[in-house]
């Protein structure tokens, strides 16, 4: 488990249940920016595309009345989870979630992020939807070695995948990304057999890694 606490760790319990022996070692660290409260006038509603991005904004902002559209069921859940009521899943993808604000959003979306966003929310409305990006946390490479000792490794995002190739080369062990966009980074490290989740969701990525036969 490459993936930021505490992401990790609620992993590693899924992965637990399963019958896997996971091992977490974590690439990247969750840093949250330090910065007033938004100032959301003229705002009519929030898009998220992790749940990094609604516990941060959560921390900055008292505001729950605003619809808020997330990029996919963990993260409807985690806005759910913060306090807002009506939350709408995009239920897949930025592409789907691009399409969920086109159909729906009336007015300006604040997007709450990373500061280094994986995918370009804003390029995919392409003008339809007016959308301000807010960065309120950014996903910074811890610097520490991957384990040796694991037959596969799960791929939660193209930041980390570009962490876990950095430390390459592998000799013979399976990775599974989240998506393809998460998969890419991946392709030029050698001995990674790289297999994709059918949907960029967690419950996809685990079904993609298969019945357990030794350690994760």
């Amino acid at each position: 488990m490459t993936r930021a606490e505490p992401g990790a760790a609620r992993t590693a319990d899924r992965l637990t249940a399963l019958g896997f022996q996971p091992v977490v070692a974590p690439l990247l660290a969750v840093r949250r920016m330090a910065q007033a409260a938004p100032d959301l006038t003229g705002i009519a509603a929030l898009a998220f595309t992790s749940r990094n991005g609604v516990e941060a904004f959560a921390g900055l902002s008292g505001e729950r009345a605003l619809p808020v559209f997330a990029v996919g069921d963990a993260t409807a859940d985690a806005a759910r989870g913060a306090g807002f009521e009506d939350v709408r899943s995009a239920g897949g993808a930025l592409e789907d979630l691009a399409r969920l604000l086109c159909e729906e959003a009336h007015g300006a979306v604040l997007v709450p992020g990373a500061l280094a966003p994986a995918g370009d929310l804003r390029a995919r409305l392409a003008g339809r939807v007016e959308a301000r990006t807010l960065p309120v946390y950014e996903a910074a490479p811890t610097g520490a070695p991957a384990p040796r000792a694991f037959d596969a490794v799960l791929v939660h995002s193209p930041r980390g995948a570009h962490a876990l190739a950095a430390l390459g080369p592998f000799a013979g062990q399976v990775a599974v990304a989240i998506s393809q966009a998460a998969a890419a980074p991946l392709t030029d490290a050698s001995g990674l057999d790289v297999r994709v989740a059918q949907r960029p969701d967690e419950p996809a990525l685990l079904q993609a890694l298969g019945k357990p036969a030794a350690r994760v």
